[in-house]
C-alpha cells in the first residue's frame, strides 16, 4: 500500500492559517493598523475601497524596514518580538511585521513600499498567493505603505460569505475606533471610496473620545484615575444621563489593547447601582495597565479575549475606581444632613407631649427596641409566626372538586396561543357591535366575548399591529410621510452614520425622510403621517442602538431588524391611559392582523378566559 499522508504545500498551509486570522476585511485592517502603531508611527492613514474587498491601504510614517526585514516579514512564523518562550508572556506590543502579513499575502494581492529613516532607497515588494512576484529598490517616503487588494481572490467560497459593503464597512470602522481610541497621541484618518470618514488629530484621551463618539459627551464625562501597586486604571465614564437601553459606547482596554469582557462590564454596571435603571447600560472608556505576566492574551486568535491571573482583584479594583470617581464628582447619591425647615412646623415638634402620649410611646415595641441594651438588631417575635409555616402553600395550585386548578387552566389555554388563523368571531368577539371595553391597570384591555372574555396586553398587541404595518410598507405599501415644520438635525458618530446611511431607504418606506447633511450629520425632513412630530431624533437614535445590539437566536436581515425594533419602540407603552375609541381601534387592528396571537418575538398578545373554566376555578 502506498503512503497517504503528505505535507501540504506552503501556499495551502498559509491559506488555512489565514482563516484563523483574516476572517473579513476588518481583520486585516486590525492587523495592519496595529503593525503601524508598533512601528512608532505618529501619523497613520487607512484607505479602503468597496469596504475593503477591493482595497485596504495603510500608510504610516514609522521606522520602516530594511531590505531583508521587508522580505522576511511575509514568511510564516517570522516575528520581531519573540526570542524565547518566556517572551510570549511579556508581550506589550500590539503586533509587528510578520504576525499576520503571511496570512494576508495568502489570501490577497499585496504591494508594499517601506524605507528606514536615513536610507536613500526603500524596498518595493509585490506578493500574490504567498509567492513573491517582484522585489526591487524604490524611492519612497520614510515608513511603510502597504496595499492589500482583492481579498479572497483565490478563495472565492470565502469571498461569497462576506456581507454587504455597508456591513463590512461597519466592522472596519469598529476596528479602526478600537486602535485610534487606544493611541490618542497618534493622528488617524479613514477614507472610504474617496470620502473621508474620520480625521482624528492627536490630542488627549478626552479629545479623542469626543472626536470618535461625538461632542454630545463634552460635559457628560467623569474622569476615572486610580493608581495601585497591582494595576492602574484610568479613563472616563459617562454620567448617568448618558446610559442607554442597549449596550452603547462601552470600551475596555488592557495594556492599550481593546478587549471584550462581560465580567468587567458587570463590575462597571455594579458601580452604577441605584444611579441608572436596571435595564440601562452605562457608557465608558476605561484603560487598565498591569504587568503583562498577570494576563494571557493568546487565548483567542484576535486577542480580544484575555485571561487575568486574578480576575476577582481586577473586578474589585475596577468597580471601586468607578464608584470613587462618581462620588468624587458628586454623581453618586450622598446623605443630606441639612434640616428641612418644614419639619419645625410639624405638630409632633411644636405641640407639647402629655403624660398619656408619653406612656403609650414608651410601651411600644419600637421604643423599646431603641432603648433596651443589646437590641440594635432586635426583631420582635410575631405571635402569628406559627401561621406562616405553610407559606409555600400559597404558591401551590389548589385543586378544586373537579380536579382542575388555575395552573391547569393556563396550561390548557396555552395551546391556543399558536393557532394563528383564528379570527375574532372564533373567539366569540363581535367588534361590529362596538362592545364596551375597559382598561385594567392602564395596561390590559378587557374584551367581552360570547363565552367569556379576552385579556389583551395593549403594548404587545400594538407591537404586532405596527410590525405588520411596517412589514407591508417595506414590501410596497409605503406609509405616507408628513413634512415636519422645523426639520431637526441629527449628529452621529462615524460608525452610526454608516449604519444610518444603510437604513435611509428602508426608513423612507415607513415614513421617515432623512437626508445626509455632511460630516456625519443628517436632517430629518419627514415623519410617518400618523405619528406626532417632535421626538423623531430620539426615535432614530434609539433605533440605531437597538439594531447595533439586536439580540436573537435567529439571524435576521437588516430590514427585518429595523421593522422589529421600530415596532417595539413605537408601540403604546404599558401604563398609558387609553380612551374607549382608542381601545376599540387597537383591538380591531389586532384582529385584522395576519397573526393575532403573538408578537413578532413570540410573546402572547392576549389570554382567553372562558366562562366554564372560570366557574371551575370557583369549584362550580
Amino acid at each position: 500500500m502506498s503512503d497517504i499522508i503528505q505535507l501540504l504545500p506552503d501556499n495551502i498551509a498559509n491559506q488555512i492559517a489565514a482563516g484563523e486570522v483574516i476572517q473579513r476585511p476588518a481583520s486585516a485592517v486590525k492587523e495592519l493598523l496595529e503593525n503601524a502603531v508598533d512601528a512608532g508611527a505618529s501619523r497613520i492613514q487607512l484607505i479602503v475601497s468597496e469596504a475593503g474587498k477591493s482595497l485596504i491601504q495603510v500608510i504610516d510614517n514609522g521606522k520602516g524596514m530594511s531590505h531583508t526585514d521587508a522580505r522576511l516579514s511575509f514568511e510564516r512564523h517570522a516575528t520581531s518580538k519573540i526570542r524565547k518562550i518566556d517572551d510570549l508572556f511579556q508581550i506589550r506590543t500590539m503586533g509587528f511585521r510578520g504576525e499576520a502579513l503571511a496570512s494576508i499575502a495568502a489570501v490577497a494581492q499585496v504591494e508594499m513600499k517601506t524605507k528606514k529613516a536615513g536610507e536613500e532607497l526603500g524596498t518595493y515588494l509585490e506578493i500574490e498567493n504567498s509567492m513573491v512576484v517582484k522585489q526591487e529598490a524604490c524611492a519612497c517616503a520614510d515608513g511603510t505603505n502597504i496595499c492589500m487588494k482583492n481579498l479572497f481572490f483565490n478563495v472565492p467560497a470565502r469571498r461569497n460569505f462576506l456581507k454587504s459593503n455597508s456591513v463590512e464597512l461597519r466592522h472596519i470602522v469598529d476596528e479602526f475606533i478600537h486602535v485610534a481610541m487606544a493611541f490618542p497621541q497618534v493622528f488617524f484618518s479613514l477614507t472610504s471610496n474617496g470620502q473621508q470618514v474620520f480625521h482624528l488629530e492627536p490630542g488627549t484621551l478626552k479629545s479623542r473620545i469626543l472626536q470618535v463618539l461625538g461632542n454630545t459627551y463634552n460635559s457628560k464625562l467623569v474622569q476615572v484615575k486610580e493608581e495601585t501597586d497591582y494595576l492602574n486604571i484610568y479613563g472616563f465614564v459617562g454620567k448617568p444621563d448618558t446610559a442607554r437601553k442597549t449596550r452603547g459606547d462601552q470600551y475596555f482596554f488592557v495594556n492599550n489593547r481593546y478587549i471584550k469582557s462581560a465580567y468587567l462590564n458587570h463590575a462597571v454596571a455594579g458601580a452604577f447601582d441605584d444611579l441608572i435603571t436596571k435595564d440601562s447600560f452605562p457608557s465608558y472608556v476605561l484603560f487598565i495597565d498591569l504587568d503583562a505576566a498577570q494576563i494571557d492574551i493568546n487565548v483567542h486568535p484576535t486577542k480580544q479575549e484575555i485571561k487575568f491571573e486574578d480576575e476577582k482583584i481586577v473586578y474589585a479594583f475596577v468597580q471601586s475606581a468607578v464608584k470613587h470617581a462618581l462620588a468624587q464628582f458628586s454623581i453618586s447619591p450622598s446623605l443630606d444632613f441639612s434640616l428641612n425647615p418644614e419639619i419645625q412646623h410639624l405638630d409632633s415638634v411644636q405641640m407639647p407631649t402629655d403624660d398619656v402620649t408619653r406612656t403609650d410611646v414608651e410601651r411600644s415595641g419600637l421604643f423599646q427596641t431603641f432603648t433596651q441594651k443589646h437590641q440594635a438588631h432586635f426583631i420582635e417575635r410575631s405571635e402569628h409566626k406559627a401561621d406562616l409555616k405553610n407559606w409555600k402553600d400559597f404558591y401551590e395550585p389548589r385543586e378544586s372538586s373537579s380536579g382542575s386548578g388555575f395552573q391547569s387552566l393556563l396550561q390548557k389555554e396555552e395551546a391556543k396561543f399558536f393557532d394563528f388563523e383564528k379570527k375574532p368571531q372564533q373567539f366569540g368577539v363581535d367588534l361590529s357591535s362596538n362592545p364596551a371595553l375597559f382598561q385594567l391597570k392602564n395596561t390590559f384591555i378587557v374584551v367581552p366575548a360570547a363565552n367569556g372574555f379576552l385579556l389583551v396586553h395593549q403594548q404587545l398587541a400594538h407591537e404586532r399591529v405596527l410590525y405588520e404595518r411596517f412589514a407591508d410598507a417595506v414590501q410596497g405599501k409605503r406609509i405616507p410621510s408628513q413634512q415636519v415644520l422645523f426639520p431637526s438635525t441629527l449628529s452621529l458618530s462615524a460608525a452610526d452614520a454608516v449604519l444610518l446611511t444603510e437604513l435611509v431607504n428602508d426608513l423612507e418606506l415607513i415614513g421617515y425622510v432623512i437626508a445626509p447633511f455632511g460630516n456625519n450629520e443628517f436632517i430629518i425632513q419627514g415623519v410617518p403621517a400618523d405619528s406626532i412630530s417632535g421626538n423623531e431624533t430620539h426615535a432614530v437614535e434609539l433605533l440605531l442602538e437597538q439594531i447595533k445590539h439586536f439580540n436573537a437566536e435567529v439571524k435576521f436581515s437588516r430590514r427585518e431588524k429595523m421593522i422589529r425594533c421600530m415596532a417595539r419602540q413605537q408601540a403604546t407603552k404599558a401604563g398609558e391611559s387609553l380612551s374607549n375609541s382608542e381601545m376599540q381601534q387597537l383591538v380591531a387592528d389586532l384582529f385584522n392582523c395576519r397573526t393575532v396571537n403573538t408578537t413578532p418575538g413570540g410573546t402572547a398578545t392576549f389570554l382567553e378566559f372562558k366562562e366554564d373554566n372560570l366557574l371551575r376555578m370557583f369549584g362550580k
